[in-house]
């Protein structure tokens, strides 16, 4: 904190609630096996998020008309990982009538952008320069997690600036912050997300919010009381594939920042917080029957993804307008699956038995009639 201090030459981090969650995380880290880049990268992380919380709370604190900015029905988008939230976030983003979250402002949100700027913003380079040199030392991580600058981007890091993230965890996969974000309230967080979007919008950039991550659906309860009128758009799909490719996503990150071979809790862990997810929408859905959930295949949406977004907007009342139509079949036609490499994984590469997992997520296919992708080996 002192640090971050020193690199804004700010010292109000507001509401006090998420020394709760850094006090956590730097404690689990004191057991975590960092090689010399996570003992830079970590740190500095932890300093920058900081940093972006100050300038936050400053911007918002000098400019009282923040507050008096509306976040209305935004469209949410959530589901067990790696199930198309990024594709479908980036479906939303091609309707003009929305404003997605961008990779770079989400940690450099001061000040927040305006119309004639936003598309030139130098922090846009910055963002690049900085996910180019990560990409340097791991390059399998363009090809399992592939984010644009200026793209929309998971609200993770976000909820990392008050420490209530599974972007601390993905990162480094240490039990104790693991077991501590399963057990702890996450509404300071969302608290803090809506003010991040006050700032952001007070700029000038405005529309209807399109937001997406899957750490959303552990946190339904948190999410909804900040944002009671929430769109919540729910991705579905084959758990097996999900599950072998979620723990190839967090072996690639882990290996950036450790040389350990963590395959084994990542295996057992993200498996969990795969199943947690589930039982975590299930227990959402049967005590609130009157929010309005859409739900979608990930299967449907690469199948016909004009069709399922019809389908999608007629949940909520609402239609395609001709301008979205037209962006988003142009984006499905000129962003083919691939194109920075093919992410390959398997079950086996992590210990992970096709038969037991099966039956551990039978109730949820069944449920939501999802169609099987995978092959045996």
């Amino acid at each position: 904190m002192a640090a971050a201090v020193d690199q804004t030459g700010l010292d109000d981090f507001g509401p006090a609630d998420f020394h709760e969650g850094l006090q956590a995380f730097c404690a689990a880290l004191e057991g975590a096996q960092l090689n010399d880049i996570g003992m830079a990268a970590i740190p500095a992380n932890i300093v920058g998020s900081l940093a972006n919380r100050l300038r936050v709370v400053d911007w918002a604190r000098s400019h009282p008309q923040v507050s008096d900015e509306q976040i209305v029905a935004p469209f949410v988008v959530v589901g067990i990982f790696r199930a198309g939230t990024t594709l479908m976030s980036y479906l939303l983003e091609k309707d003009e009538r929305h404003r997605p979250l961008y990779g770079w402002e989400a940690q450099a949100s001061v000040p927040p952008p305006d119309p004639a700027s936003i598309a030139d913003d130098p922090r846009i380079a910055a963002t690049v320069a900085g996910r180019a040199m990560l990409e340097a030392v791991n390059p399998k991580i363009r090809v399992v997690q592939n984010e644009a600058a200026d793209g929309p981007t998971e609200c993770i890091t976000v909820l990392a600036q008050d420490f209530k993230s599974l972007f601390w965890e993905a990162l480094t996969n240490i039990p104790a912050y693991g077991t501590f974000l399963a057990r702890t309230d996450h509404r300071s967080a969302y608290e803090y997300h809506r003010t991040v979007l006050q700032v952001l919008q007070s700029g000038g950039v405005r529309g209807r919010w399109s937001l997406k991550s899957p750490h959303h659906v552990l946190n339904l309860d948190a999410l909804t009381a900040v944002y009671p009128d929430a769109r919540i758009v729910v991705m579905h799909r084959d758990p097996l594939v999900v599950a072998a490719s979620v723990c190839s996503l967090i072996t690639t990150l882990t290996s950036t920042f450790s040389d350990a071979d963590h395959r084994a809790y990542i295996a057992d862990h993200w498996t969990d917080v795969l199943h947690r997810s589930v039982e975590a929408l299930d227990t959402f859905r049967a005590a609130n029957p009157g929010v309005a959930i859409a739900d979608v295949r990930y299967t449907d949406l690469v199948a016909d993804p004009l069709a399922t977004m019809e389908q999608l907007y007629g949940t909520f009342g609402d239609s395609l307008s001709g301008q979205a139509v037209d962006a988003m079949r142009a984006h499905t036609a000129n962003r083919p699956k691939g194109q920075h490499g093919t992410h390959q994984y398997a079950l086996e590469e992590f210990g992970l038995d096709r038969a037991a997992l099966s039956e551990r997520f039978a109730d949820y296919v069944q449920r939501y009639q999802l169609v099987s992708e995978a092959t045996e080996e």
